[in-house]
């Protein structure tokens, strides 16, 4: 069976930059190891944002400027692109919560074998949830699940009620 590990918007904009969280700054060392350890391919999204991001829908309703590309924020967190570089991994850039190709990416490298699927990163209740609520939709008997200790939310109450959600929607939350 095949193996995929999402890392969803392990960014620097969202772990110390203009989005960070202590609670994502905590969760770096357990998503480095799990990438590190996982046996199988691993796949990281990048929230990808340009310069006029503040007129864009997202940028109105949430108006600060983060994960412009080709900036330090846009870059990945040096801990996971270390943990990443160890291994073959996939880039997937995304300009919403949700990336709208990873579906077909994953059948693409799955060629026709068995699968599951596992999600870590940042935001729980934004990205996360976004992407394991559309891979459910797409492979509704793979198993899909979540590793909780890897993932960090806006706040701690809105990380829980989105591993709640996900629960809700039959997707594993591990660790949590």
């Amino acid at each position: 069976m095949k193996r995929f590990l999402i890392v969803v918007d392990m960014q620097n904009d969202f772990v110390d930059g203009s989005l960070g969280t202590k609670e994502a700054l905590a969760i770096i060392p357990a998503a480095a190891k799990k990438i590190e350890e996982f046996d199988g391919m691993a796949i990281a999204t990048f929230d990808t944002h340009f310069e006029n991001y503040s007129e864009t829908a997202e940028g109105k309703k949430l108006p600060v400027p983060h994960c412009i590309e080709g900036t330090e924020g846009w870059e990945l967190n040096a801990s996971i692109k270390a943990a990443l570089d160890k291994k073959a991994w996939i880039p997937i850039k995304k300009l919403t919560f949700g990336s709208v190709d990873l579906p077909h990416i994953i059948a693409a490298y799955a060629y026709g074998d068995d699968f599951e699927i596992e999600l870590i990163g940042l935001c729980t209740d934004i990205c996360v949830v976004s992407n394991a609520l559309m891979l459910k939709a797409a492979f509704p008997e793979k198993r899909i699940a979540v590793d909780a200790a890897c993932c960090a939310g806006v706040t701690p109450a809105l990380h829980k009620a989105a591993l709640d959600v996900m629960r809700s929607c039959q997707i594993d939350v591990i660790d949590g």
